[in-house]
């Protein structure tokens, strides 16, 4: 007579995995804003301006500098892929963050052209402003918008199941997902509020871009290729106090200090 021992389900730790994931999500958003929008700008002409987690506002402006946030994450985002193809042999927090850095970066990137195509705002709808005629380059970032994300949600499946070893109908897959988009949205909100522009921005712009270029995390992995093997399954996420400690650290300076903004002002 033979027996098989049932394997127990693989946990991760919640504190964890939401620290990490809003350790993701502020790099994503340092990148778009920080480097893609205020650092463009100061090699290409500014002075000064005022940097906040929802904005680059300055007197100096340029087509650019629009695209700057958005081609940054695209770059990011195919750069945390490439290295999370050569790290194989780490844990599977470190392996979980660079996917889910990828997702947020590629998420911001592609979400963008789809949001300025329909709304006729933001980053995408400054690049095209004056542009003739109007309507056909609003529909073709709406286009591109829709096959870029496309793909997005097709990599960020490809990575759970063959580089995390997570199967589609795997209940970790939900978990994994849902707490980076909740995470995602609660500290963009919450670094959102005391924006130096105004309350206004948050509710027109930072929010709904957030919560819609993050949707996929919620829905993608009904089309996650049913040809992918899961690769290797890893060991779940346990409690690190050393990524709880280095997030809240950090999520208490980005949403008190850079939410508030922060004046750059060069010597003439």
């Amino acid at each position: 007579m033979s027996t098989t021992t049932a394997v127990p389900p693989l946990k991760d730790d919640v504190l964890t995995v939401c620290a990490i994931s809003a350790l993701a999500a502020m790099l994503a958003d340092v990148l778009h804003e920080g480097v893609g929008h205020a650092l463009l700008a100061v090699l290409t002409g500014a002075k000064s301006g005022v940097l906040s987690t929802v904005a680059w506002s300055s007197q100096f402006d340029s087509r650019l500098v629009a695209a700057g946030g958005t081609l940054v994450n695209l770059a990011a985002g195919l750069l945390l892929w490439l290295a999370l193809r050569r790290a194989a042999n780490r844990s599977a927090a470190t392996r979980f963050f660079l996917l889910i850095s990828c997702a947020f970066n590629l998420f911001d990137g592609t979400g963008y052209f789809f949001f300025s195509g329909v709304t006729d705002f933001g980053d995408w709808a400054q690049v095209i402003a004056g542009m003739h005629p109007h309507w056909a380059w609003r529909t073709l970032l709406g286009v591109i918008g829709i096959a870029a994300y496309y793909g997005a949600v097709l990599l960020g499946g490809v990575g759970f199941v063959r580089e995390l070893g997570i199967a589609p109908d795997d209940a970790r897959l939900r978990r994994l997902t849902i707490l980076p988009y909740v995470s995602a949205i609660l500290l963009i909100g919450g670094s959102g509020l005391f924006n130096p522009i105004g309350i206004q921005l948050l509710w027109q712009s930072a929010l709904p871009a957030t919560a819609g270029a993050y949707s996929g995390f919620l829905w993608f992995r009904y089309y996650i290729p049913k040809g992918i093997v899961p690769g290797l399954p890893l060991d779940g996420i346990s409690r690190s106090f050393a990524w709880i400690s280095v997030a809240a650290i950090l999520v208490l300076g980005f949403v008190i200090e850079f939410g508030r903004g922060i004046t750059i002002a060069l010597r003439p």
